[in-house]
């Protein structure tokens, strides 16, 4: 299922099937475990609203995915299932867990790529990684950095200056 995100509109949606406004479970949301769940979320930018009273639900082994027009609403959703900024009213669990109060925790579990990727061009990949690292209180990082070099196949690029890496390599 891909729910529809636009300027001022109403989305309920379930992994499975499409839901009224009344938050009824549906068959399909009782199948699997649900990994996020989300009602009435609503964030606001000054007078502007962003996000308007979404709900919806993400079941383990399903596809989900936020369709709609460019200032829709579809980052700031993923923004604050991550914890990255707060919601103005409305529930949020990602794994049982409330970004708002438990934002590492959810970091640690969630993974996120954005279209463009926050890196210092100056900076080579391996001190973007410790950076980053380092801002997300992980201790003892080295070797982990290290490894995912290795597994993404970017060990030999890590010293160069991330400003000369290519789109897919930043990402």
């Amino acid at each position: 299922l891909l729910g529809h995100i636009g300027h001022n509109a109403e989305v309920h949606a379930d992994a499975g099937a499409l839901q009224d406004a009344s938050n009824k479970p549906s068959a399909a949301s009782q199948q699997g475990q649900v990994l996020v769940e989300v009602r009435g979320l609503t964030r606001r930018f000054g007078s502007f609203v962003a996000v308007n009273n979404v709900s919806f639900d993400i079941h383990r082994g399903k596809v989900f995915g936020l369709l709609g027009p460019h200032g829709a609403g579809k980052t700031t959703t993923i923004l604050m299932l991550l914890g990255l900024i707060e919601a103005a009213k409305g529930k949020i669990e990602v794994l049982g867990l409330d970004p708002r109060w438990n934002p590492l925790e959810v970091k640690r579990n969630v993974g996120y790529l954005p279209d463009a990727v926050g890196f210092y061009d100056p900076m080579t990949g391996r001190e973007n990684l410790r950076f980053t690292a380092r801002l997300n209180g992980l201790e003892d990082y080295e070797g982990l950095i290290g490894s995912l070099l290795d597994l993404v196949g970017l060990a030999e690029a890590a010293d160069q200056a991330s400003g000369e890496y290519s789109r897919g390599m930043k990402q």
